[in-house]
């Protein structure tokens, strides 16, 4: 599977993928401009690639989602603070329908990751929870929901990315816990998946009670052996990107490419260069040529990759139901606003002050996050006078500089980046608006209303709030809150 730069197919690419047999494409934010250029490419994928094409999506929820005017699903910690597979089902059910329409087949979702690490950099609100049980019951609802309207899910982030402090796109993460945790833990949500899921995502990390030489991205012991032999998984097996720090940094896109298919990956997320790409298909090759990869394995391989481009059919048509899924993805985006602490409303014609970064920013996996201006005028739907001040730098900025007029002062948290020293100790607003990361709201000495994510309908479910017509009923679903 390759990823490429542009809105087009060009010639140039389509005969790559051609002469390549390449069989599989992801496609980001930087590929997508609207409907129907999205569904024009996505077509030029299919002619390019035959039948058994297989398209590609990251299209979680929250921060993690890349078709940005399809309706916007809440992240899965949010239907964690929501709590119930019915509402997960259905948010599933939207999510397929929405992208299937626009010619994809695959989605790299539902998370299995239990966050139970506040530190943890790169996953949180992607994590249905802490609670193997529940969080396993949410994410196989959410993928029944998208199984129903003939969407591949692909779970992810296998043995299990939630208790890391390090972001596998950018080093090397290590989870040194006994074999026995593992298993009554973070294995728990996958081993349940593991009847059901069409595909399994790997995870970057290295598992030294397992295997001490390799991450589970090309550990035999953990993909062939518990995954394939003890789990009985007949699905697909296929890697995280393979462009990511965590491995091209320490082995090399080619080599490690070949090593992960021996230790059972069925199919290479090659999303580097065209280079890299080349890279990879070489060292493929000679593998297969000298027998490092059995043509036997090869063979089990490209058919289960056949099957699964078999049973999902991918083929763009007319999306009919973005009204109705709109309301799903609202009412999850409402049933999820979480209270910390004693909240209070400003009263109806208050002046209030909105203290928020200047910038927002991606962390290369999420969408970058809502600009203050966007959050003010959102709230000047109800309290006409807003006061926008905005900091560069929250380790420098300084809260007591702002004037003492009364104004009631919201703080909007937009980035995933949780708070230093300084802010923890000096920032004090009457309301913190823990747009994106819910453990900044842990941060911050104040009362918090916690979305999970900062779509328009996020802030709709503030406004819903602030107004009184809604409660904040939603359970933050990790230890901590």
């Amino acid at each position: 599977m390759i990823r490429f730069p542009g809105t087009v197919l060009s010639q140039e690419q389509a005969d790559f993928i051609r002469d390549s047999g390449i069989r599989g494409v992801c496609l980001f934010r930087g590929n997508m401009t609207d409907a129907q250029q999205l569904t024009k490419l996505t077509t030029d994928l299919r002619a390019a690639m035959g039948s058994e094409s297989l398209i590609g999506i990251d299209q979680e929820g929250g921060a993690v989602v890349r078709s940005l005017w399809v309706p916007a699903p809440p992240a899965a910690m949010g239907l964690g603070a929501a709590n119930d597979t019915d509402l997960s089902r259905r948010t599933g059910a939207a999510v397929a329908r929405a992208v299937k329409a626009l010619g994809f087949n695959w989605n790299f979702a539902p998370v299995l990751d239990l966050n139970n690490n506040p530190d943890n950099p790169v996953i949180a609100e992607r994590s249905f929870g802490a609670d193997p049980y529940r969080a396993s019951e949410l994410a196989l609802a959410w993928m029944e929901g998208s199984e129903a309207e003939g969407v591949a899910c692909c779970v992810k982030h296998f043995p299990g990315h939630g208790d890391t402090s390090v972001d596998s796109h950018r080093d090397l993460p290590t989870v040194d816990k006994p074999l026995a945790e593992l298993d009554r833990f973070e294995f728990a949500p996958f081993r349940a998946a593991a009847p059901h899921a069409p595909a399994v995502m790997t995870a970057h990390i290295v598992y030294p009670q397992i295997d001490p030489d390799n991450p589970a991205t090309m550990s035999r012991p953990i993909l062939h052996g518990i995954l394939r032999t003890q789990w009985n998984y007949q699905g697909v097996i296929i890697t995280d990107g393979m462009d990511m720090h965590a491995i091209a940094g320490h082995y090399g896109v080619g080599p490690a490419a070949v090593r992960a298919l021996v230790a059972g990956a069925d199919m290479v997320m090659a999303l580097g260069t065209t280079e890299t790409q080349n890279e990879t298909l070489d060292a493929i090759a000679a593998a297969i040529d000298d027998g490092t990869l059995p043509i036997e394995d090869v063979q089990a391989k490209l058919a289960r990759l056949s099957a699964l481009a078999r049973r999902y059919p991918c083929q763009a048509h007319e999306y009919t139901r973005d009204t109705a899924d709109r309301a799903v993805m609202a009412e999850g985006w409402r049933r999820s606003l979480t209270a910390l602490g004693d909240v209070q409303r400003p009263a109806a014609g208050s002046k209030v002050r909105l203290v928020a970064r200047q910038d927002v920013v991606s962390d290369g996996v999420s969408e970058a996050g809502v600009p203050a201006a966007v959050v003010a005028d959102s709230l000047r739907r109800l309290y006409p006078d807003v006061e926008l001040v905005t900091f560069a730098d929250a380790d420098s900025f300084d809260w007591s500089a702002l004037p003492q007029d009364g104004r009631f002062t919201f703080l909007a948290s937009t980035s995933r980046l949780r708070y230093g020293a300084h802010p923890r100790a000096n920032w004090k607003p009457d309301l913190h608006l823990a747009l994106w990361n819910p453990y900044q709201a842990l941060d911050i000495d104040a009362p918090a209303l916690m979305t999970y994510g900062f779509a328009r309908p996020a802030l709709d479910a503030i406004n819903a709030w602030l107004s009184g017509d809604i409660e904040a009923t939603g359970r933050c679903p990790v230890p901590g809150f």
